[in-house]
């Protein structure tokens, strides 16, 4: 999936990353052992639950039950889903690789777990980009990471109407033939809309004018977008609503 608009700031993979581990509700532990689900992850998703550290060096070998000097090797999965009624809900996908501490070596609240953490993985069905952990803890949580599914949804439930407003400031070419759009992600940049076809669909994405800082900004910055839209006229209109 490509999105056909002009280059535009984004997050970054290792923001995506952090913004995608806030948001959290669940994830899959995968070791030797085999795959265990872990739902439930209320509060600030991941984070709270999976305290990250830089790994230690205690050697390659390992015991028959993979650990290594109280370690498990092991990968945390987490899948990022869009809130909306898309045809393909799947965002992207971020996997932890790393060891998971049996014995205690770091500090950690109750009911958490460390992580010596070797390396993270964004996977957007595209391009697979691979960030350390450095450069992940300086990232940035997007400040709308933990409210975007209910701003999504509000979005299409209660004024679809917008959604049809901001079509306008997507290029010509890209609205023609589109059965349906919906938002699929918004972020501290901008809202990114999905054209759905009859066999295909492509992201489009409409920048902000200056990013969000806090959430509270969220509200005039769509406005902007929408105002800039009224000003613009209509190329095309949905064929369909489902």
């Amino acid at each position: 999936m490509r999105l056909f608009t002009t280059p535009v700031a984004q997050p970054t993979s290792a923001e995506r990353i952090r913004s995608i581990l806030m948001a959290a509700d669940s994830m899959t532990i995968v070791t030797d052992e085999g795959r265990t689900e872990v739902s439930r992850l209320h509060g600030p998703g991941a984070t709270e639950h999976i305290h990250l550290h830089p790994p230690t060096d205690t050697g390659d070998a390992g015991g028959a039950d993979g650990t290594t000097d109280g370690h498990t090797r092991a990968t945390l999965e987490f899948t990022d889903i869009a809130p909306t009624p898309l045809r393909d809900r799947v965002r992207a996908r971020v996997l932890l690789t790393g060891r998971l501490l049996t014995a205690s070596r770091h500090a950690a609240p109750a009911g958490s777990r460390c992580m010596e953490l070797a390396h993270a993985v964004l996977d957007t069905g595209e391009e697979r980009i691979t960030v350390g952990l450095e450069e992940l803890m300086e990232a940035d949580t997007d400040p709308l990471a933990t409210c975007e599914a209910g701003m999504l949804t509000h979005l299409v439930d209660d004024h679809s109407d917008i959604v049809g407003l901001l079509l306008r400031l997507v290029k010509p070419r890209l609205v023609l033939g589109v059965q349906r759009a919906l938002p699929v992600a918004i972020d501290r940049y901008g809202i990114t809309l999905r054209l759905e076809y009859a066999r295909s669909h492509q992201d489009a994405r409409l920048p902000f004018p200056a990013p969000i800082k806090d959430i509270d900004q969220a509200g005039v910055r769509i406005h902007a977008l929408l105002n800039a839209a009224r000003h613009r006229s209509p190329r095309s209109r949905l064929l369909s609503d489902s």
